[in-house]
């Protein structure tokens, strides 16, 4: 049985633990056709491509386990209804976080050891709106955060990542 998250930090066996990075830049690099997005409406959302194209978010997961990374984040990003809302698929929010999870954590079983186990940050990115400058309310913003984090915890991730927040009031949303 994998170590938990928590557990392995807490040991000195391995101080540093290294995670990816750019996950959407790399998808990106694969010059990917509208129709690997799911049409051209959706053509730049990454995150549905959970769903479209799942094999292409699981080769760039297999190129960061490879290069040795620990932690692989879902290609969650912008997975929360408020960002999806602008693809017109707010309502598929959950399903890609806990689709992202899981593939996120089938390639983590496949490249983990009981040397070096791998483990799934569920990515929560900052929505694309400012609480603080009225873009929107902060139940609302607590509302896609609690709906994302589901999809993500469903999923099975070990840990989750809030990440690149511009406003203090999102960070606390999504604490919430």
């Amino acid at each position: 049985m994998k170590q938990t998250f928590l557990d392995r930090i807490g040991s000195n066996k391995l101080p540093v633990l290294v995670f990816d990075g750019a996950t959407g830049t790399s998808l990106q690099d694969l010059n990917l056709e509208a129709d690997a997005f799911g049409g051209e409406d959706l053509e730049g959302c990454n995150e549905n491509l959970v769903l479209s194209s799942p094999e292409s978010v699981k080769h760039v997961h297999k190129i960061f386990l490879e290069a040795g990374c620990d932690v692989i984040e879902t290609n969650t990003f912008g997975a929360s209804s408020i960002v999806l809302e602008e693809y017109g698929i707010a309502d598929k929010a959950y399903e890609i976080n806990k689709v992202a999870s899981i593939l996120a954590n089938e390639m983590c079983n496949h490249y983990s050891t009981d040397i070096k186990p791998r483990y799934v940050a569920g990515s929560i990115g900052p929505t694309t709106k400012l609480p603080t400058l009225g873009h929107i309310t902060f139940d609302e913003m607590v509302k896609s955060y609690e709906e994302q984090v589901s999809g993500l915890l469903d999923g099975g991730v070990d840990l989750l990542l809030v990440e690149t927040c511009q406003d203090v009031l999102q960070i606390k949303s999504a604490l919430n």
